[in-house]
């Protein structure tokens, strides 16, 4: 087995575990799609009619049934780009994609300008990071024209950083030529940072010296806060309170609160642990359900915290969204426990009507579930301290979806249901240290990879992106569902009951299956007005523009399987466009599209490309032999992982 073969990418970490983490029977949605319809009746038509009706709802349906009338209202109106992949970006005729910020780019003065050969973590901590994935903007005053950004710096690629290294994470390497010196880096170039930004003459740029700006990393001291904190499993050697501890890794997703907050999430943080607990230790069990105890990364070899033989309660203090103030340098960020723990894709909220604010979460593991959280208390518009312990307390859901169409909000509360101490459970924090467990006893729904969830607030209206599950067995479909290694994913669309998204129950359809509708075999289910370029596979993160309408960045799209990279989608979600999808933006060869994030006046969306140049199964590449150099094109540069700004030209709202 060759080097690229055997190792275990950062970026693959979702890869690593999903062979039995999920030990349940729980049902997968696959199947309960599956039973929603009569088996008898499918096979009266042909088995694509048969994999389209199982698979998307009544509206979803009829926008496939029939070519769009002439005249039918498109939401968006842009020229749409070719699919394809090549060494740059690509953006719709009409727009201009400018790069903000690069990986190593410095934002503190005196910080010297990035040099990739002989690079240090001191420098790195106040430089950009890299990886970046989600990215928000914080108004200030309001202003679309003027704010902070906010960006996760999620993982990083040895192989690409550091000249002569290569992939260190294969079974034959071992970490051979990590050192310390390049673990620290490494280290400092997790975590996110906070930048201010202003657009001046219609150009953004950002402000330098400014009061707000500032690096997180794996180092960074931050509390733990809600019902976890302090609790037994929760202390090390290090912090017997098991109140404090240093540093968040792996942030993906996140969201911005309406109280001008940013929530940070930790998604595959197993990777980082080294060594392995015994059978008989009372967290094997534990970790095991997360996947930990195959090593990504080297950390654990120079760092005793990361090395679970030596800290065995550290691993409990991660896999938790993390809440941070940008407006206050010196805030020290919480992790909040209340949240639940698990490997969270994102954090985007809604403010309910009642006043209480909602948070939807995605497990991003194949066959895990999809979560939410409601506060106990209510969004204090007035008075913006008083919101900051809100996501303290509350009730953390787990979704169970039925095959009639409706689905059930479970409460993982201590004592209620299985919950209980017969079952392992002795507190709520216990609950919440192993959020897994406790869904796996409430029978929740097993995913296909719960991703980026957002809600729309104009239709109350839920996303959830699933990406894809290679693991469905052939014994799990029918001819409701023909999709057995579901490599392209769908979108669930769900509608809280009476539009109150603090309600147990919901209705849920499928909105689009994904991959190429020219493919009888793929059985996807776009529009028909959807083209030969419009079509995407792998959803991962969401937005939803303040006009109300939906887009998809997808993770995934092998080029040498498709011809095509990934990017960005706008996709349509209502009336007879509804299932149309247009093609926006497309990344360079072996990046990832991240983001997207929108300024409340819709005339700038922010666009995050992680690890542009990295390897395909098949082609190893290195620092000093990139797929390509991008964004700079300069020899002896790496491809540097970059946040760009995309802006119609001559001004006015995208698309």
């Amino acid at each position: 087995m060759d080097e690229h073969k055997a190792r275990l990418r950062a970026s693959d970490l979702e890869d690593s575990g999903d062979i039995g983490v999920n030990p349940t029977h729980n049902l997968t949605m696959g199947e309960i799609i599956a039973t929603r319809f009569n088996r008898r009746d499918l096979l009266r038509g042909s088995l694509a009619v048969a994999a389209i009706s199982a698979t998307v709802g009544t509206r979803a349906l009829a926008a496939n049934e029939q070519p769009t009338k002439k005249g039918a209202a498109a939401s968006f109106d842009f020229k749409e780009i070719e699919a394809g992949v090549d060494q740059t970006h690509h953006v719709a005729e009409g727009y201009d994609a400018k790069v903000l910020l690069r990986w190593g780019d410095p934002l503190f003065p005196g910080t010297p300008e990035f040099d990739p050969q002989n690079q240090t973590a001191e420098r790195q901590a106040r430089q950009f990071g890299y990886n970046t994935d989600f990215v928000g903007y914080i108004p200030i005053d309001g202003s679309s024209d003027h704010g902070l950004l906010v960006a996760n710096h999620e993982y990083t690629n040895e192989e690409l950083m550091f000249p002569g290294v290569g992939v260190q994470d294969a079974k034959d390497v071992a970490f051979a030529k990590m050192t310390k010196d390049l673990v620290d880096i490494e280290m400092a170039a997790h975590g996110g940072a906070v930048v201010e930004i202003r657009r001046v003459n219609g150009e953004w740029q950002v402000v330098k010296d400014s009061k707000y700006t500032r690096r997180i990393t794996a180092e960074t001291p931050m509390e733990i806060t809600g019902p976890a904190a302090g609790h037994d499993r929760m202390k090390t050697s290090a912090d017997a309170t098991g109140r404090k501890v240093n540093g968040m890794v792996n942030n993906c997703a996140g969201g911005v609160t309406p109280w001008g907050t940013w929530l940070s999430c930790e998604e595959n943080f197993n990777g980082y642990f080294w060594g392995a607990l015994g059978d008989t230790h009372p967290e094997a069990k534990n970790y095991k359900r997360y996947g930990i105890g195959t090593p990504a990364y080297a950390w654990g070899k120079f760092h005793d915290r990361f090395d679970l033989a030596k800290e065995p309660n550290e691993a409990n203090r991660f896999g938790w969204v993390v809440e941070i103030d940008p407006f206050d340098p010196n805030f020290v960020p919480k992790k909040r426990t209340a949240l639940g723990r698990t490997k969270h894709e994102g954090a985007a909220g809604i403010t309910n009507s009642d006043g209480r604010y909602v948070i939807y979460l995605g497990d991003d593991e194949r066959f895990d579930y999809v979560y939410k959280f409601v506060s106990a208390g209510k969004v204090d518009k007035q008075n913006r301290a008083a919101n900051f312990g809100l996501l303290d307390e509350g009730t953390l859901y787990v979704a169970k979806y039925n095959p009639d169409g409706k689905g059930t909000w479970l409460p993982l509360i201590h004592g209620q249901g299985p919950l209980t101490e017969a079952n392992g459970f002795k507190s709520q924090a216990d609950v919440l240290i192993e959020t897994r467990r406790a869904a796996d006893l409430l029978g929740a729904t097993k995913m296909d990879r719960p991703e980026d969830i957002e809600a729309n607030p104009q239709t109350n209206r839920v996303y959830v992106m699933l990406t894809n599950n290679t693991r469905r067995k052939e014994d799990q479909v029918d001819a409701a569902n023909p999709r057995a290694n579901n490599a392209f994913g769908h979108i669930v669309e769900m509608m809280p009951e009476g539009g109150n998204h603090a309600s147990t129950a919901f209705t849920w359809e499928v909105l689009v299956k994904c991959g190429d509708p020219s493919v009888a075999s793929v059985g996807a289910t776009f529009s028909s007005d959807t083209t030969k370029n419009g079509w995407f596979g792998m959803p991962d993160n969401c937005a939803i523009d303040n006009q109300g309408r939906l887009w998809i960045s997808t993770d995934g799209n092998n080029a040498k399987a498709t011809g095509r990279a990934d990017g960005l989608w706008a996709l349509e979600t209502e009336g007879e466009m509804r299932g149309t999808s247009k093609h926006f933006f497309r990344v360079p060869v072996g990046a990832e599209m991240c983001g997207p994030f929108f300024t409340p006046n819709d005339e700038t969306l922010f666009l995050a490309v992680q690890h542009p140049g990295e390897a395909e199964e098949g082609a190893p590449v290195s620092f000093d032999n990139p797929i390509t150099r991008w964004p700079d094109f300069k020899d002896g540069m790496p491809p540097r992982p970059s946040l760009l700004v995309v802006t119609k030209k001559g001004g006015g709202k995208i698309a």
